[in-house]
């Protein structure tokens, strides 16, 4: 039986859905982009088979069987590795290993294998270590981008609407509404938000390098945030598989509110009631409140 630690990352490799992991550009040298590409609805469908036909129907029940297994070659070494994993896939689905036999191979080999992805999976983890570690340094090396005491890299790139450095900013103890878009060493996405709503949470709630950056950062900010392991997953990895042990992690953030707790930024006027003033309105001779909260 392999270990938990291993487990999880064999998961990451044999059982993530293909929806969840978009290619995007590599973090850390070209930036990630916030707007996701379309499909081209004009492009050819790829099929061998005649359009809206029952082949064509089975050839996408095969499509999908084999997304749900996920991509398979980081735990091959070459093509012919490749093919005689497919014949394997192949022997089981059409019948011709019967439960038995394929029961009977798995006990012969099964400790064999289990060493085997052990071992690839480990081969993984350092490659992506190692390439995760130099492109935090390139990211670090960027003009205007800051490396803070725990390896957390900050690199502003859009100005919040006070300025570079100026404006509200987050606490510890703050909540904040944020579209982000986070990606691996390779450009594989992990997490975004941007097909649907911002998300909002207090900052006491994500992992140690996203807390502290955010905290760098001042509403309205755009900024790439590079991770290292020791402050994102370690070498756990995600409990659900996605990002695997010794993983950097890089995120593009908008920073589009601090909810609650913020600190800095220009002053805000108060109505009688307590709430920000909008433009136009008044509430006397003046907008501000005493210490009693009645206007002054």
């Amino acid at each position: 039986m392999l270990t938990h630690h291993i487990s999880s990352i064999v998961s990451f490799l044999l059982l993530r859905s293909c929806d969840s992991f978009v290619p995007a550009s590599l973090a850390g040298r070209k930036g990630i982009s916030l707007f996701s590409q379309s499909d081209s609805e004009s492009a050819p469908s790829p099929s061998p088979f005649e359009p809206n036909s029952h082949d064509e129907l089975m050839y996408v029940l095969g499509i999908n069987l084999a997304r749900q297994i996920g991509d398979i070659n980081p735990l091959v070494d070459n093509k012919s590795e490749l093919s005689i994993v497919a014949q394997g896939l192949l022997d089981v689905v059409t019948g011709k290993l019967s439960e038995e036999e394929q029961a009977m191979i798995l006990k012969t080999r099964g400790k064999d294998l289990s060493t085997m992805i052990t071992s690839r999976a480990e081969k993984l983890r350092k490659n992506m270590e190692e390439t995760g570690a130099t492109l935090l340094d390139e990211m670090g090396a960027t003009e205007g981008a800051t490396t803070l005491a725990s390896g957390v890299v900050v690199h502003p790139l859009e100005a919040g609407p006070e300025g570079f450095g100026s404006g509200m900013r987050p606490t510890t103890a703050s909540s904040v509404q944020i579209h982000y878009h986070g990606t691996l060493s390779d450009g594989t996405t992990f997490d975004s938000s941007l097909d649907g709503e911002p998300a909002k949470f207090a900052l006491n709630q994500v992992i140690p390098g996203l807390k502290e950056a955010l905290q760098k950062m001042h509403e309205g900010e755009t900024a790439m945030i590079g991770i290292a392991p020791n402050m994102g997953y370690a070498n756990e990895g995600s409990p659900d598989g996605r990002i695997p042990g010794g993983a950097t992690l890089f995120f593009k953030v908008v920073l589009i509110k601090v909810l609650t707790a913020g600190i800095g930024g220009g002053p805000t006027l108060l109505g009688a009631d307590g709430t920000p003033m909008k433009g136009g309105e008044s509430s006397g001779s003046n907008f501000l409140l005493g210490p009693d909260g009645k206007p002054l």
